[in-house]
């Protein structure tokens, strides 16, 4: 795919995103079922389906923007998930598009930048913090390891990939954490010992994203 994302690779995202959620939505709602409210798995994939479905066609990604691409995939995210998921997903996808602006094509900092807003628009949202046992909890590593890697010189699909590894390993760092936001905080001390469902399906999207970008 190159240095840059640009439409067709935005929208190649949310597709391979989609794949990887629908594979593994019976593992996010198991998980959840223990920790929280049982359909995390179920509502994100209706929720990457409609975002699928809100893409642009081939011959219309070829005038468009990355950030719009985004954008319309967030909000039909928000329209067809229930739960917190919905918003929260749909405020992540919307602030990365937004960060993109009106430019044809991103470059792996512009990328960078993206995540950085999709983090700090998640945080306004759900007013969690690293270690609070959320999907911030692989989103904020991943953030760092993706600007780590290309302030050491990496490319697009080296900072991807960086990011992605990062938030499989903070997915697997709330195994023993308490929850203190969400759901799995009523539970207390019960929460721990098992994977946030929200850090899981996050580790998913960017892993979709080091796939896509790691293309030829």
């Amino acid at each position: 795919m190159g240095e840059h994302l640009d439409a067709r690779g935005a929208a190649a995202w949310i597709r391979h995103a989609a794949e990887l959620v629908t594979a593994d939505a019976g593992r996010l709602t198991r998980l959840d079922a223990a920790i929280g409210d049982g359909d995390h798995g179920h509502n994100l994939d209706r929720g990457f389906t409609a975002a699928v479905a809100a893409l642009p066609d081939e011959a219309e990604l070829a005038g468009t923007r990355p950030g719009k691409v985004l954008i319309a995939a967030g909000r039909a995210i928000v329209s067809k998930t229930g739960g917190a998921s919905g918003p929260l997903y749909g405020t992540a996808l919307r602030r990365a598009g937004k960060a993109f602006g009106d430019a044809s094509e991103a470059d792996a900092a512009a990328v960078g930048e993206a995540l950085k807003a999709a983090l700090d628009g998640i945080q306004e949202l759900g007013q969690a913090n690293e270690g609070d046992k959320t999907m911030i909890d692989a989103l904020a590593p991943a953030a760092a390891a993706y600007r780590d890697a290309l302030a050491s010189g990496a490319g697009l699909a080296a900072c991807a990939r960086a990011a992605a590894d990062a938030a499989e390993a903070g997915a697997d760092a709330t195994v023993p954490m308490q929850a203190r936001k969400g759901r799995a905080s009523y539970l207390g001390p019960r929460s721990t010992g098992h994977l946030d469902p929200g850090a899981a399906s996050t580790a998913l999207v960017l892993r979709a994203l080091a796939d896509v970008t790691g293309r030829e």
